[in-house]
């Protein structure tokens, strides 16, 4: 069974080479009515319904990697596989999963998250962390880093000033990606990283949203300090099971200088 086919056409120009300095990246997320995609205090809001979840898993066998934040990895253990989709026919090959990253600043998370302990039982890939290095010697942090490495994580790092670390963040990290051979990335969350791709148009190709009928009232809202979106156009709507999904891609350059 393959992926939806109005996937597979969304994302059919990340067949072309991606530019030398970051991975074709799609950034998807469900959010509720009123704009949240958390609850009170950040605690984790299970949105989607069961098909865009299951689109959800077809999109990620459509990417090299997969990427959330460190405080969506911490609160909400995520496994970022493909278990929701049905299972290959007898003779075919297992979907494609694609590569779980963690952009974890301060290496906080877990040695025995799901991510490492599927991986330690075969049944996930080794995930990549993704830290910045302390700016002076840090006992404590290199314990974590010792401890995840231990556990199996492959611990990648962002060398960045302290005056770099937000404005330069997210090139780097992409930079530092596509370095090391991904192609596709797909971008998850939560908020803090949603602002931060959106921060610069040309960090991302495709917006995926998920919108389920629900209202939540107080909670984590993805657009708050976010600026003008208009780099990006609306391309497919569509109801996928009870919820509607909104597709966006780039503007072209000679657009948006219209």
């Amino acid at each position: 069974m393959p992926p939806p086919p109005f996937l597979t056409a969304l994302l059919e120009p990340y067949a072309a080479p991606p530019p030398p300095t970051r991975p074709h990246v799609t950034l998807t997320f469900a959010q509720s009515l009123d704009g949240k995609i958390g609850g009170l205090h950040s605690t984790p809001l299970p949105l989607s319904g069961a098909e865009s979840m299951q689109m959800t898993h077809w999109l990620r066998t459509l990417h090299e990697g997969i990427l959330v934040g460190g405080a969506t990895a911490r609160g909400d253990d995520p496994q970022l596989n493909t278990r929701h989709l049905p299972p290959p026919a007898r003779d075919a090959p297992p979907h494609p999963a694609p590569r779980p990253i963690v952009l974890d600043s301060t290496l906080l998370l877990s040695p025995s998250c799901k991510l490492l302990r599927n991986f330690n039982a075969g049944t996930g890939r080794r995930p990549w962390i993704v830290g910045v290095g302390p700016p002076q010697c840090d006992a404590e942090w290199e314990k974590r880093r010792t401890a995840l490495e231990g556990a199996g994580a492959r611990v990648l790092l962002l060398d960045l000033s302290d005056t770099e670390r937000e404005a330069t963040r997210t090139p780097a990290l992409l930079a530092l990606l596509r370095a090391q051979g991904v192609r596709t990335l797909m971008v998850e969350g939560g908020a803090r990283v949603i602002r931060s791709f959106l921060s610069a148009p040309c960090n991302v190709d495709t917006i995926l949203i998920t919108t389920a009928p629900v209202l939540v009232g107080p909670g984590v809202d993805w657009a708050d300090g976010v600026g003008k979106l208009d780099a990006w156009r609306v391309v497919e709507t569509r109801l996928v099971g009870r919820d509607s999904v909104v597709a966006l891609v780039a503007r072209p350059e000679e657009e948006d200088a219209t």
